[in-house]
C-alpha cells in the first residue's frame, strides 16, 4: 500500500530504476492518475537470468519473465489516450540491432504500424542492443498490445527476412507514463542523446536509426503535453540503458 511520503516523492515522469543495465534484471514502472489521487503501482516485468538447464555456469538461456497479479481495473486502463516512454532489449542482451539491415527493419516495422494507427510515434531510437520509443496509444488500445505489435512484428519479419532464430526480444518490457510538457521534453532529449551517450556518434543527428536524424515524420505531442520551456535532460536516470 502506498503512504503519503511515497506520493511525495512521486514526480510528473513515473519512477523507472533499470538497475544499471538490468544486472538484476528487474524493472519497475510507478505512474500515477491525474484525475485522482490513487496511485498505481504496476511492476511490468520482474526479468530473471536463465540458467542453462543442462550446464551450469556463465551465460542466458531463453529469458523468463514472473507476472504478478493485476488489480488494476481493465476499463480505467484504457479510458484515454495515454503517452507512455517504453523500452525493451534483445534477450540476452545481444548486439542484434547494430547492423544497417535489423535496425533498418526495426524502424520500417515501426512506421508500418504507426501507418496502421495503432500508436502515435513521437521519438525513437534503436540501440544495437535495445530500443526506447515515446508513444502515445489512444483509448481502444492498451501500451501492452502496442508494444507486442512492435516487437513481434520485428520478430517474425526478422525471422523471415533476416534469419533470426527465437527467441529475439527478452521477455516484458518497461513503461514510464507521461504526465506533464516537462516529462515529455526530458523524455524526448533523453531518447535522442541516447546514441551520444553510448558514444556512437558525435552528435545526435547523425544517428541514422533515431528520430533526431532528419527525414523522419513524427507525431506532435498530445495535447496537454506540449513542451513549454527548452529544459535541458535533467534527472533522467543515468541506469537507463
Amino acid at each position: 500500500m502506498t503512504n503519503a511520503g511515497d506520493i511525495q516523492n512521486l514526480n510528473s515522469v513515473s519512477r523507472f530504476d533499470t538497475r544499471k543495465e538490468f544486472p538484476a534484471l528487474v524493472v519497475t514502472s510507478v505512474t500515477s492518475n491525474p484525475t485522482s489521487s490513487d496511485i498505481e503501482i504496476r511492476i511490468r516485468a520482474r526479468l530473471q537470468p536463465c540458467r542453462n538447464a543442462h550446464k551450469r555456469g556463465a551465460g542466458f538461456s531463453r529469458c523468463r519473465m514472473a507476472i504478478p497479479v493485476r488489480h488494476a481495473d481493465p476499463n480505467r486502463a484504457i479510458a484515454w489516450a495515454r503517452t507512455f516512454f517504453t523500452t525493451s532489449s534483445i534477450c540476452g542482451k545481444r548486439n542484434l540491432l547494430q547492423s544497417d539491415r535489423s535496425a533498418g527493419l526495426f524502424v520500417r516495422v515501426l512506421y508500418d504500424y504507426r501507418a496502421q494507427k495503432k500508436f502515435r510515434l513521437h521519438e525513437f531510437v534503436v540501440m544495437p542492443d535495445h530500443f526506447h520509443v515515446l508513444l502515445t496509444v489512444d483509448c481502444e488500445i492498451t501500451i501492452e498490445r502496442a508494444v507486442q505489435f512492435i516487437k513481434g512484428g520485428f520478430a517474425f519479419r526478422a525471422g523471415r527476412e533476416l534469419g533470426f532464430s527465437a527467441p529475439v526480444w527478452q521477455e516484458g518490457f518497461s513503461e514510464v507514463r507521461i504526465l506533464d510538457p516537462d516529462a515529455f521534453l526530458r523524455t524526448e532529449q533523453y531518447i535522442r542523446n541516447n546514441p551520444v551517450a553510448r558514444h556512437l556518434v558525435a552528435e545526435a543527428e547523425q544517428y541514422p536509426y533515431s528520430s533526431a536524424h532528419p527525414g523522419f515524420e513524427l507525431d506532435p505531442a498530445p495535447q496537454g503535453l506540449k513542451p513549454i520551456s527548452s529544459l535541458g535532460l535533467i534527472g533522467m536516470a543515468k541506469a537507463m540503458p
